[in-house]
């Protein structure tokens, strides 16, 4: 099979016939075998009696229905564990992400080998409230991540090779960073498109200002898992050592005023009323608290057995 079309989507009942349609005058004209796999992130709206319907019309449409919405990493995760396709496309259900832009993604990944294309959105139809952090986070990203070619991270409309989404594991909101797990998992040629975006057609965005905070947050768990992950000890042993040290030396400055005041045959004044001898106690507990973190942490690292258990209700 040459492509798999990996779409989630929460309450987009109108936009999908639409959608199917575009994506099958596609893949018909040029002659593509294909399959489309709709997740249905627990949507209220009767998303999911158009997709049993698309599904009853054509054999090349599959779908997966949650009880509840979990979010688009999740969707993105059961529909990976499900496409067979050579080349997986993934792309957005609001008719924002062109269809046409399929075969040139194809063939970036089939012919110049890339493991990853990533769609960049340069002329958007979005309000300034969120162009605007976008670029701010999109540069972060391309700072920490070190993948300075990508100026849209966050883009829906992207090609892989089926072996990459096999070998990444994305969970919580970590679509936003897929070009950056897949590069910590050793694919490392990731192109860009520049692709066509559209206003939106029907209904509203499912996503607020909050999502950009969260991406942060994301983005730091995501760089410290990469290089701390499998081994917390290197982060938490060298800082609780290094806060553990000072909180020595502060001991060892207590211990000399005292000794020269008991050399002076003067007794006073007290241990406790320096301030070395606080910055010494809570240093040293400080310190020794971190060391034993990263030492739990290197023992339980991060792997959860349930971290990707999702209610699954019905699949086509």
């Amino acid at each position: 099979m040459d492509i798999s079309v990996v779409i989630p989507l929460y309450n987009e009942a109108e936009s999908l016939p639409e959608l199917y349609d575009w994506i099958v005058r596609v893949m018909t004209a040029n002659n593509f075998t294909y399959e489309i796999i709709f997740v249905d992130d627990g949507s209220t709206d009767g998303s999911w009696q158009i997709i049993e319907g698309l599904r009853a019309h054509s054999e090349y449409v599959h779908g997966i229905k949650f009880r509840r919405n979990y979010g688009k990493s999740p969707a993105l995760h059961c529909g990976f564990k499900k496409a067979q396709g050579n080349v997986v496309i993934t792309m957005d259900a609001d008719l924002q992400d062109s269809p046409d832009e399929i075969p040139e993604l194809y063939r970036m990944i089939t012919v110049d080998g890339y493991d990853l294309v990533s769609g960049w959105k340069k002329k958007r139809y979005d309000p300034l409230s969120k162009t605007i952090p976008t670029k701010l986070f999109n540069a972060t990203a391309r700072k920490i991540s070190g993948i300075h070619n990508l100026h849209d991270f966050n883009c829906g409309l992207k090609a892989y090779k089926n072996v990459v989404i096999k070998n990444i594991e994305i969970y919580n909101d970590m679509h936003r960073y897929i070009p950056y797990l897949a590069k910590i998992a050793g694919f490392g040629k990731i192109g860009e498109k520049v692709v066509h975006h559209q206003a939106r057609k029907y209904g509203k965005t499912k996503f607020g200002l909050s999502r950009f905070f969260n991406g942060y947050l994301d983005l730091i768990t995501l760089w410290f898992t990469s290089t701390f992950g499998k081994k917390p000890m290197h982060f938490f042993g060298f800082l609780g050592t290094l806060v553990f040290f000072i909180g020595f030396i502060s001991l060892l400055v207590v211990l000399g005023m005292k000794f020269a005041s008991i050399m002076d045959g003067n007794l006073r004044p007290l241990v406790t009323s320096s301030p070395y001898f606080y910055v010494s106690l809570a240093s040293m507990i400080i310190g020794t608290q971190l060391f034993l973190a990263g030492f739990i942490g290197e023992l339980i690292s991060r792997n959860s057995p349930n971290r990707n258990n999702y209610k699954i209700e019905t699949e086509l």
